[in-house]
């Protein structure tokens, strides 16, 4: 039976054969591990069901699109499956220097039997993962809506985040039950939404990619273990959008319309056997198209598109005279860091020429300028441009836009229109008060941050979401969390633990929370000015527990960096050394040494234990860390 099956997947994956019709049609991962099936039930509608190794991911579920008010997932035949393969790599600025694309795809023909109307369901089953949607043919302007549901398997551990406050909410620990029987029915929560198999089998999260000209996906449970996905118009306004564009809360309950062809972003669920797969699952960009190289001649590594580390003057401390910018550059300048954001106060407060004369002082110190707008000052494209002319006419080097705050598709559209239109004058862009990133960042890859986090701007408590937010937030792209203070911020944290959140909560813009002149006096500097804004790799440690303890290792070229954020409860870890390199070696091929820089929690909160060692990929350490504690280590060969 296990031979049959296996040959019956190989011979439905032969590039340019179509499948004949069928009741069921599986599509399989490359390695065979993952399995997307889907069937019509005894009323001939759709349901889909997705499984990792033997085991259902996703239980058997409803899927289905509306098109003015017509599910066309009811009544629905199962035609031929015409199949294809992705199979490629490309550079990256995420958990890994290169992305990988290698799935095994089908496009399912399905009709709606009442009416005859064909459309197709696009498949792809990868190694860390599946990616569907819709695609439905027609002329017009027609309404569509969502109709699929992604029921959890029982007792799943569930991390669903308060939707009051949008992206920018907490992920509460319930005290009733943390499993997927305890969502209520009517509970609204944001993807990516993770949830871990009760014998830890596998580790998922579902969330979208390849959103374009449509309206962005959340859920809303039903109190049957079951998700449905909802749209832009669906979903409550967060708080953020009723208090800045009251006027546009009723005109966005309406749905949004597409003229023509209509293709739905890519629902994804993200597997993996533990959770360094899936932190490294790649599928959310890898179904974004890539960048058009008239805009970017180079790809990602067009030469004005450059990540680094920012100086930002907002909560540590600020002085926003034009003298007191540029004493920030200069601070920006002595720490090696790239960048300095500044905020509101250069356009309320300068002229052109003062702001010219700032950006023009910083550059001369290695240290480029991204300077803040809200977003609906600037989206008249004719306003637009004049602002993106003024930005090259003093030397900026990047916008940062502000409060979006809704995914209707009138909003989601706005993204697009800044990163082709600051492409087009070679800047780069730093989305805030936005939806989770949807792999919109690998078309425009001169988006190097996208906020869409609770980060260090909100009031504490910090230790438990910061062990949270690794495993569900930073699944689907960089995060502008704005990390590291030294101050009374650190709340229920220690500075070693800030010191890690800015190894593990990664963006290619990394922008320190801390004023540049408070990092130069603490004690961990020597490492703070090291830590990258990319990584070439990522392991995430099997001591690693959502709400409890992170712990990652990031190389970059031949240096390492161990980070450990610990939750509210103090514990010992044992730490294992071994992503160093091969943890056995002959004598002629011994292990190699590296020097090792290591940040302790002591007993206080506001100081750390510096020590240097000599350690290998033998070694493993022993690391106690506090009540929302945190450790480090530098291995540098």
């Amino acid at each position: 039976m296990a031979v049959a099956m296996r040959y019956s997947v190989l011979l439905l994956f032969v590039v340019g054969l179509s499948c004949p019709a069928a009741a069921e049609v599986v599509v399989a991962s490359p390695d065979g591990l993952v399995r997307f099936t889907l069937s019509t039930d005894t009323q001939s509608r759709l349901e889909y069901s997705i499984a990792f190794r033997g085991k259902n991911v996703i239980d058997s579920s409803p899927l289905g699109i509306v098109v003015d008010r017509v599910n066309l997932g009811e009544g629905a035949q199962i035609g031929t499956a015409e199949t294809y393969r992705v199979d490629e790599t490309y550079p990256w600025y995420g958990p890994h220097s290169t992305a990988v694309n290698r799935c095994n795809g089908a496009k399912i023909a399905l009709t709606y039997s009442k009416t005859g109307a064909p459309y197709t369901l696009d498949v792809r089953a990868c190694d860390d993962g599946v990616a569907f949607r819709h695609i439905v043919p027609g002329s017009g302007t027609r309404t569509p809506d969502e109709a699929t549901v992604f029921r959890v398997p029982a007792r799943s551990v569930i991390a669903p985040q308060n939707y009051v406050s949008g992206y920018e909410g907490l992920y509460p620990w319930r005290t009733t039950t943390n499993t997927i029987e305890g969502m209520m029915d009517g509970e609204w929560t944001n993807p990516p939404f993770t949830f871990v198999l009760p014998d830890k089998s596998a580790y998922a999260s579902i969330t979208e990619g390849g959103l374009t000209g449509y309206s962005g996906m959340s859920f809303q449970a039903d109190g049957t273990q079951a998700l449905h996905a909802r749209l832009g118009h669906s979903a409550p306004a967060t708080f953020g959008f009723r208090s800045r564009y009251a006027k546009d809360v009723e005109r966005f309950k309406t749905p949004a319309t597409i003229t023509g062809l209509i293709t739905t972003p890519w629902r994804i669920v993200m597997i993996g056997g533990d959770w360094s797969a899936l932190f490294n699952c790649d599928i959310v960009h890898n179904v974004a198209p890539p960048p058009d190289p008239g805009l970017f001649p180079q790809g990602l590594k067009t030469d004005w598109i450059k990540p680094g580390r920012a100086v930002w003057s907002y909560l540590d401390g600020s002085n926003s005279s034009p003298e007191g910018q540029k004493e920030m550059a200069r601070l920006a300048s002595e720490l090696g860091f790239e960048y300095i954001v500044m905020e509101n106060f250069w356009r309320s407060q300068w002229s052109e020429a003062q702001l010219k004369d700032v950006v023009a002082y910083a550059r001369e110190r290695g240290v480029k300028t991204f300077v803040w707008y809200i977003r609906s000052s600037i989206q008249d494209p004719q306003v637009l441009e004049q602002n993106l002319e003024m930005a090259n006419r003093v030397g900026i080097a990047g916008l940062k836009i502000d409060f979006f705050d809704h995914e209707h598709k009138e909003v989601v559209d706005l993204y697009e229109m800044f990163a082709k239109a600051a492409a087009k004058h070679k800047l780069m862009v730093d989305f805030h008060g936005a939806n989770k990133p949807t792999g919109l960042e690998r078309t425009y890859p001169n988006i190097v941050g996208i906020e869409a986090v609770r980060g260090m701007e909100f009031f504490p408590p910090y230790a438990q979401l910061d062990v949270v937010l690794p495993f569900t937030r930073m699944l689907a792209g960089m995060a502008d969390y704005t990390p590291t203070h030294f101050g009374a911020l650190i709340a229920d944290t220690t500075w070693a633990h800030q010191v890690a959140n800015a190894v593990i909560l990664q963006a290619p813009l990394l922008v320190y929370v801390a004023h540049p002149a408070h990092i130069l006096a603490n004690p961990s500097v020597d490492v703070l000015k090291k830590i990258p804004s990319v990584w070439d790799e990522t392991v995430v440690l099997p001591v690693s527990e959502i709400r409890n303890v992170a712990a990652f290792a990031r190389r970059s070229g031949n240096t390492w960096f161990l980070a450990v954020t610990n939750g509210p409860t103090a514990r010992n870890v044992r730490l294992d050394l071994s992503f160093l390199g091969p943890k056995s070696a002959q004598p002629s091929n011994r292990p190699a040494s590296y020097q090792a820089v290591l940040l302790r929690d002591t007993s206080e909160p506001a100081a750390v234990k510096v020590e240097h060692l000599t350690l290998s990929s033998r070694d493993s350490l022993s690391v106690d860390l506090r009540s929302g504690g945190g450790f480090v280590a530098m291995f540098t060969r």
